[in-house]
């Protein structure tokens, strides 16, 4: 599928565990802002079809779909949504996270997507990503969250192929945040982000 324009997109970097689904969620509140999480895509998929089973079986073992299957959900999903007008491209920003996840999907995205920002989240500190992790599977019975092994090879899988996607983009586009700070400082440092971006 081709869309006739790109769409203005707000990208949020960042490794499992940093808030960039805590944060997108209250982004998705603001009028103006759809976010769009890859994993919650996913996740969403019926486990017994023929996509939903290929999810399972890599996400079991900590590693991510193929890039052509992801971006192939993902563009179904968006225009589930423009037909549906809960993304409405004319007035409204995508706030997208865990999606490009790699240089192959940011190079194929680029004809999707007019990306305006990146926020990139930062936690130096992988143990505590680690907790966060593993505390987040209780709260949201997540089961790809509670085998610390997998959360693991899930974190030197961003190191490793998600990371380096930011060089993809302009450097001056690219602004990092603390994720280490509370949720609250994380998204008032967001907002001043965004407000650049609607000028």
């Amino acid at each position: 599928m081709q869309f006739s324009t790109k769409y203005p997109t707000v990208l949020i970097f960042g490794a499992p565990g940093t808030g960039k689904g805590t944060q997108g969620k209250i982004l998705n509140q603001i009028p103006g802002f759809v976010h769009v999480a890859c994993g919650e895509v996913l996740r969403s998929l019926d486990c017994n079809s023929k996509f939903g089973k290929i999810f399972l079986e890599y996400s079991s073992k900590g590693k991510f779909v193929p890039d052509d299957l992801a971006i192939q959900i993902w563009c179904n999903y968006i225009d589930n949504l423009v037909r549906g007008e809960q993304f409405k491209p004319e007035v409204d920003y995508l706030i997208l996270d865990g999606i490009p996840r790699n240089l192959s999907q940011a190079q194929a995205m680029d004809d999707y997507i007019d990306v305006r920002e990146i926020i990139y989240l930062r936690c130096h500190d992988p143990e505590v990503l680690v907790k966060r992790i593993k505390g987040r599977s209780i709260r949201e019975h997540r089961f790809d969250d509670d085998d610390e092994h997998v959360i693991r090879q899930r974190l030197k899988e961003y190191e490793t192929q998600t990371a380096p996607t930011l060089s993809f983009y302009p450097s001056d586009r690219i602004q990092e945040i603390d994720a280490t700070n509370t949720p609250v400082a994380v998204l008032a440092e967001i907002a001043s982000v965004l407000r650049r971006v609607l000028g």
